[in-house]
């Protein structure tokens, strides 16, 4: 159901320098919490501020362009109108955290002229909702501009304080760093040029990736990120440590002297400022979503949300390989059998093969990416994965090698079609080819975007790794399932560092989880794995592992261990088994951005809740309390956590479960141990 309610006023019809006027140009939230202002200086200059309960928070911030072989977008403008318009809407997610979303908001929409030659237009539109604001620039139609360059976007957020930041650098080609908190005053992404697990990084700028949470000395959050990120290249901000602030720094290309090219009319992707009180409510906002166009695919109820497990960590271990050159090939017929039976065995729909086509090793000659190995027999296993209801996940890993992915996808998604296969895990790890290109500008944006168009004609859902970020876009395309973007699960396996610190998921919660969903691959259960990797392990207790099913979101969630190692803990397992995918209802029970934090979902259909609650390098003690469940109703609640001695490090195994009888009137402390969690399954009686 959508309900829409438009209110238009003209504020100003000007045809004056608006520096001799007085009036404001803004818009408030509908709770009245959150403002925007705008005007233009006496020069021209367009610049905006942002208050929080009548207190500044982003104050004068500039806004223009940069062009190549055109006047720049800086100053000389009027406004010539301006219009306000309030809109409240329900829309419902056909598979997410939720199953409505409200999407209210006061938009204003400022229209600016040039007061010299060549009189060209710009108009800027805010929409600002109860827990931020989101703005963008539209480039409409006109005679003296039909297309434009962009050297740079200019876009200014000037901070009032120097807030805790949680970041990880500016990079153009991978999101793989772990997050840094420091002051704001205090980034220096430069640090981290030599990646010491990737071979490919590139920083120009003291700059940082979105999403980056910040928190004030006066509990104010923020969130800076992008939204419907079309046809434009990938944004980073470029800090001024001195004056507190951040600027728009777009990801160039090796090929061109410019960074975004583009025929008008277009709008660019819409910058976005979350703001809140607290922690939870910056993982309930729906801010980035809502700001995109509403689903344009129609029915794809052909996707269906699930578990899966896979060909997949037993390589990332060393146990079997990707290529068959090396004897110990992963993607057999017979080995792909099994990890089938035992899904079909536990309530999981699907099984991931990475490593079946051929391509991998390098005197292979690239990706073939219809053409099994000798060894895997494609269409067999898919029948067989069929009679036991559990469907295959097909996987395309690039090299990097675009250009030529690109020539092969119709066929390569066309083979999918015609086995019944109706999702892919693609991979773009190492450097691009076409080479100059980098992972996060406009010809990757639009590659991943026009694979997502493509993909749904043949009913594809797609979960791109090495991607470009999440904007939201999953709206619009709802074949956009999930995604990597960050230092998954996989650092833990190999990486010269010791892999992912126990604080990495309690800040990825509040940061990069803030985009969309995040396909990081829980449920490690050996996690030391001495007899594969001495010197590596996963940085968490096996109840943290458990927790992740519910606090990283995601519609497809992967049972990533050997099947020996659940068949080897059958006790821990069940709550694999039982944990839903797609969710009524989400709720942040509590949480400090890089600390802990505690998540209940609801599962659609069964109306089953779920918590789980995952804390650092600190032990905690939370007060839970089960008001959210539905009254004079009671619930069988199977609790899944840390034993009384666990610890990441030195007894990262030891777990407790027990089952007691809860309802809406209970209260619970849960006691984690260090880099431990909590996950409780709660189902009606």
């Amino acid at each position: 159901m959508k309900i829409y309610l438009s209110i238009l006023s003209i504020l100003c019809l000007l045809s004056c320098n608006s520096s001799d006027d007085k009036r404001e140009f803004k818009a408030v939230s509908l709770n009245g919490t959150i403002e925007v202002s705008f005007n233009v200086s006496e020069d021209g200059k367009p610049y905006y501020l942002v208050l929080n309960n009548k207190k500044v928070i982003i104050d004068t911030s500039y806004l223009g362009f940069e062009f190549k072989d055109a006047p720049d977008f800086e100053k000389n403008f009027i406004i010539k109108k301006s219009l306000t318009e309030t809109h409240i809407e329900t829309w419902q997610m056909p598979w997410g955290e939720q199953d409505t979303v409200q999407n209210n908001y006061k938009e204003l929409k400022v229209f600016l002229q040039e007061k010299v030659s060549p009189e060209r237009f710009l108009n800027i539109v805010f929409r600002v909702y109860d827990d931020g604001v989101g703005f963008r620039y539209e480039f409409p139609e006109q005679a003296r501009l039909s297309d434009v360059e962009i050297i740079e976007e200019h876009t200014q957020f000037n901070l009032t304080q120097d807030y805790k930041t949680f970041w990880i650098p500016g990079d153009w080609e991978i999101y793989e760093h772990t997050y840094k908190t420091t002051k704001l005053s205090e980034i220096d992404a430069f640090k981290y040029r030599n990646h010491p697990n990737l071979a490919q990084t590139y920083i120009p700028e003291n700059a940082v990736n979105t999403p980056v949470t910040m928190v004030g000395d006066d509990g104010t959050h923020l969130s800076f990120h992008e939204a419907a990120l079309v046809d434009y290249s990938g944004m980073t901000l470029k800090v001024d440590t001195e004056k507190l602030n951040f600027e728009s720094n777009l990801v160039g290309s090796e090929n061109t002297d410019y960074k975004v090219r583009r025929n008008l009319p277009f709008n660019t992707p819409w910058r976005t400022i979350q703001v809140t009180g607290n922690a939870p409510d910056l993982i309930e906002s729906n801010l980035i979503v809502n700001l995109n166009e509403p689903n344009t695919l129609g029915d794809v109820s052909w996707f269906k949300p699930m578990k899966y497990t896979g060909v997949w960590w037993e390589m990332h271990l060393g146990k079997t390989t990707w290529d068959m050159a090396s004897g110990r090939h992963g993607a057999t017929t017979e080995n792909v059998k099994r990890y089938i039976d035992f899904s079909a065995k536990n309530n999981i729909k699907g099984v991931l093969v990475e490593g079946w086509n051929t391509g991998w090793a390098a005197e292979e000659g690239g990706f073939d990416f219809v053409t099994p190995y000798p060894d895997y027999d494609l269409e067999h296993v898919v029948n067989y994965a069929k009679d036991k209801g559990v469907d295959i996940m097909m996987h395309h890993e690039t090299y990097g090698g675009v250009d030529r992915y690109i020539k092969q996808q119709d066929s390569a998604y066309a083979l999918m079609q015609s086995l019944g296969i109706h999702s892919v895990k693609s991979g773009y790890v190492f450097k691009l080819s076409p080479k100059g290109e980098y992972h996060h500008g406009q010809f990757m944006v639009n590659h991943h975007n026009n694979s997502l168009i493509k993909a749904a004609k043949y009913k594809i859902a797609v979960n791109p790794h090495e991607p470009i970020k999440a904007t939201g876009l999953r709206r619009t395309y709802p074949n956009a399932i999930s995604r990597e973007g960050l230092r998954g699960q996989e650092f833990n396996a190999w990486a010269k560092d010791g892999g992912n610190p126990p604080e990495h998921l309690p800040i990825v919660a509040f940061t990069r989880m803030l985009a969309g969903p995040i396909d990081y691959t829980p449920g490690i259960f050996n996690i030391k794995f001495d007899e594969y990797k001495k010197d590596n392990q996963v940085n968490t207790t096996i109840a943290q592992q458990l927790a992740l099913y519910v606090v990283i979101y995601s519609p497809i969630q992967m049972a990533a261990d050997l099947v020996e190692h659940y068949e080897a803990n059958p006790k821990p397992l069940q709550f694999i088994k039982d944990v839903g995918v797609d969710w009524e209802t989400t709720k942040v029970l509590n949480g400090e951005v890089g600390d802990y934090v505690t998540i209940v979902r609801k599962e659609r259909q069964t109306g089953n809740w779920f918590l789980g609650s995952i804390t650092d390098e600190n032990l905690r003690n939370l007060e839970i309390n089960f008001d959210f469940l539905d009254k004079n109703q009671d619930y069988i609640a199977t609790i899944y956590k840390d034993g009384t001695d666990a610890h990441w490090d030195k007894n990262p195994l030891a777990l407790d479960i027990e089952k007691i009888t809860i309802n809406s009137n209970t209260k619970m402390t849960l006691n984690l141990a260090e880099g431990g969690g909590c996950a409780i399954s709660i189902i009606k009686k």
